[in-house]
């Protein structure tokens, strides 16, 4: 997905009259972004106040965001906060007694109990703990797919099985009775004026550990031993110091590499809309945003047995997960003769709307 951006400073919330909804983000991230920005666009009638901080520096951000909104909330109360699991939603209400008895929403793009540690990272339970005093401060618990929700409480489940004593004996069915699963909602990116290229594989994903882009370079290694022809376009955000797996494909594939960089959005849909095959190798996926971006253009999924794609595409699409061979098979045989695309209608905005509306609009 292209990048969004955010200034360092946010303007304090409370300037009209009417109660709203306080849109609370405390990382935002490109999809973080675009959700925010879909819900104040989508929902003009409703008067949001809203704060959001930068995508960077998760830990702090994960345990800091109720001190660095400390001078920055409206002594004014909203009619119902909504708030992304990155929200110390405990903290935040525990700090100011005016929002104790405010409606909550507790929003789940992602859960710490199944994210994976980057190399560079500690196994710490504070994030965790974050999320599950967060859940019981809300009043509702919305996640963005089945695997998610499951793999929350799942995570809670294990956790509460090493704490030593004094657990709550309901403290699990208490919070699976007040959650639902509402996703993220996309952009139909399908245009059926633009000519498919039927070798072109696209990743459109962030070239970091957790999207395991090594397990993509070494499948295209083998696919080249085939002789079959294929072109590539490499889209999606990268650091600063490029990953490695990066550099093996740009020094062994280059000529196959018909777009590499991070595109803008006039590129990204022209790619999108190109793909014969969107790939991921992903080790952590909670919706899988950009294969339903890049198959509602019409490129076909090619993805794990695992995480959320379970739910989302049928077993012809997907590979058994960690099997590098396996994917280097299925691309080749999607090369030669390529399925049609699965339906994803169900994910895109207009068909979430209106369930979305259910949650942020008061009943008559």
């Amino acid at each position: 997905m292209p990048a969004s951006t955010l200034p360092d400073t946010e303007t304090p919330l409370g300037r009209a009259s009417s109660p709203g909804i306080w849109l609370l983000s405390a990382y935002r991230s490109t999809s973080h972004g675009a959700w925010a920005d879909w819900l104040v666009d989508s929902f003009k009638h409703i008067r949001w106040q809203r704060l959001e901080l930068p995508g960077r520096h998760f830990r702090w951000r994960i345990r800091g965001n109720p001190l660095s909104w400390l001078d920055q909330l409206s002594k004014e109360t909203p009619r119902l906060i909504l708030a992304t699991s990155m929200v110390d939603l405990a903290t935040l209400k525990g700090l100011h007694p005016q929002l104790a008895h405010i409606p909550a929403i507790y929003y789940f793009h992602e859960n710490q109990f199944a994210y994976p540690l980057g190399e560079q990272q500690h196994d710490s339970v504070d994030p965790q703990m974050v999320q599950l005093y967060g859940a019981l401060a809300a009043d509702q618990l919305l996640f963005n797919s089945a695997f998610n929700r499951e793999s929350f409480f799942n995570g809670i489940s294990k956790l509460l099985q090493k704490l030593p004593d004094q657990i709550p004996h309901n403290l699990l069915p208490r919070l699976q009775d007040k959650s639902a699963i509402l996703p993220v909602p996309i952009r139909n990116f399908s245009n059926s004026n633009v000519h498919r290229n039927p070798q072109l594989i696209l990743w459109n994903h962030r070239w970091e550990y957790d999207k395991n882009p090594q397990r993509f370079a070494d499948a295209l290694l083998q696919l080249k031993q085939t002789k079959q022809p294929f072109q590539l376009a490499l889209l999606g955000e990268r650091p600063g110091k490029k990953h490695a797996a990066l550099l093996q494909i740009e020094q062994q594939l280059a000529s196959h590499i018909v777009f590499n960089g991070k595109a803008n959005q006039q590129a990204y849909q022209h790619y999108l809309q190109q793909a014969a095959i969107v790939v991921s190798t992903a080790i952590h996926e909670f919706q899988g945003l950009a294969v339903l971006e890049a198959v509602s253009a019409g490129a076909v999924p090619l993805v794990p047995d695992d995480l959320c794609y379970r739910e989302q595409y049928p077993p012809m699409f997907r590979y058994p997960a960690q099997d590098t061979q396996a994917l280097a098979s299925k691309l080749l045989q999607m090369l030669q003769h390529a399925p049609a695309a699965p339906d994803v209608s169900a994910w895109y905005q207009q068909n979430l709307i209106d369930q979305w509306a259910q949650y942020l609009t008061p009943s008559a």
